[in-house]
């Protein structure tokens, strides 16, 4: 197959690494300063030390905070087989108290081949579990419990952090708790009773750098010399890949692809979707522009194609009201906007307040901006404070893009950039 059609291999090969999350996340374990090392040596010096221990790890969705823990599970599960039992939860489906820790004894059951009760009370199953940890600690085994939405654990009268993290107080027990969340401020909502049990140990996952984002791109796009894909196919491959990503027009791509969104889920799937034109069999900069095309957030930019001109300046001056730090606006300051940059540049777009506010109104209606308090329905719409609804980005794109647009908005929405 490969020799026949090398093109359609190497496709199904990259879509196959691009599924893998140890492969996309492997760079990134390699340094001992990265989130990876730091809870590997966290969970395993609990293994090796006989010690408990408690984590949150701590970033937006899509970082890479599950991709790591599910490695690091890996990892130590190969070098202590037998050392260590891994519990999942999440706070979407286990954040009920009772529901939480019926899960916790039904794992604890199933890995160690015990009865599982669905009649028992919350009690029970906590007695139960208190017991487990301590029998697992006897025989030298850590118990990993992996808590996915933290955040939504921490509602409540926390019953099961607090359970969970009191019986890791004894030196008989032998546990990990690994939370995730994408609030910064987890931690924080945990009650005095809870935080005092708490390891307070952090770990930050941010959003991939440009340097990061090209990395990772090439780490998942290269093709490897040592494959069954033919070699001159490979080393052609290669080269017409490297030159792309040496393109300044490409970098213009990867910046408007982390404007929208930085983490590797959104760069996983631009680079899922930069398919391979089987007929030439090679990436091109048209597959991965196509690609872009395919995974941007339209809806705003479809709006504005169908906006008049005055909309179009009413936007602009909502965004340069936004700009100098007006954090409430409304309708009549918009307006004093207007009528600034009608006098600066002596425009021949000047409309009436009237005619102005039923496209403020039309504006409305099409969600690209919306009111700041919504119990003031009594209040006159030119006095309600008000919000934009679209980025810098989307509107910029969106005057770019629209044939009629008045040179002057074009200068005024750069010099915002």
């Amino acid at each position: 197959m490969g020799a026949a059609n090398p093109a359609a291999e190497a496709l199904i090969f990259l879509r196959r690494r691009i599924c893998s999350p140890k492969f996309v996340f492997s760079p990134f374990s390699d340094s001992p300063h990265s989130n990876f090392s730091k809870l590997k040596f966290i969970i395993s010096s609990s293994v090796t030390e006989a010690c408990n221990n408690s984590v949150v790890l701590l970033g937006p969705r899509g970082c890479g905070k599950m991709a790591v823990v599910d490695l690091v599970l890996e990892d130590l599960l190969k070098e202590y087989p037998d050392m260590i039992s891994v519990i999942k939860l999440d706070g979407l489906l286990h954040s009920d108290d009772n529901c939480a820790l019926k899960e916790i004894a039904r794992q604890l059951c199933a890995e160690h081949e015990l009865l599982f009760s669905k009649m028992a009370s919350f009690d029970d199953n906590s007695q139960f579990m208190i017991a487990m940890l301590k029998e697992c600690g006897l025989a030298h085994k850590t118990v990993i419990f992996v808590l996915d939405e933290f955040d939504l654990f921490a509602q409540g009268k926390q019953r099961l952090l607090y359970s969970l993290l009191d019986a890791m107080q004894s030196v008989a027990s032998q546990a990990v708790v690994v939370g995730m969340s994408c609030r910064l401020d987890a931690d924080q909502l945990l009650e005095k009773r809870v935080r005092s049990r708490f390891s307070h140990r952090k770990l930050l996952f941010l959003p991939p750098s440009k340097e990061d984002l090209h990395r990772l791109l090439k780490h998942v796009l290269l093709l490897p010399t040592d494959s069954s894909i033919p070699s001159d196919y490979v080393a052609e491959f290669n080269e017409k890949l490297v030159n792309i990503l040496a393109e300044e027009r490409f970098n213009q791509i990867i910046d408007t692809l982390s404007n929208c969104d930085s983490t590797f889920n959104h760069l996983l799937r631009f680079s899922a979707v930069s398919h391979i034109y089987l007929e030439t069999g090679f990436l091109s900069f048209q597959n991965f522009k196509a690609a872009l095309s395919s995974i941007q957030r339209q809806p705003k930019l479809e709006s504005l194609k169908d906006c008049s001109v005055l909309e179009l300046y009413i936007l602009v001056c909502m965004r340069r009201l936004e700009v100098k730090e007006q954090d409430s606006y409304n309708f009549n300051s918009v307006m004093k906007e207007y009528k600034s940059i009608h006098d600066s540049f002596q425009t021949s777009d000047y409309y009436a307040w009237n005619i102005c506010l039923r496209a403020f109104e039309h504006l409305l209606e099409r969600q690209l901006f919306s009111f700041v308090d919504h119990r003031g329905h009594s209040q006159p719409i030119e006095f309600r404070p008000a919000k934009l609804l679209i980025s810098y980005h989307e509107l910029y794109q969106g005057l770019k893009s629209y044939r009629s647009c008045p040179a002057i908005l074009q200068k005024l929405i750069d010099r915002e950039g």
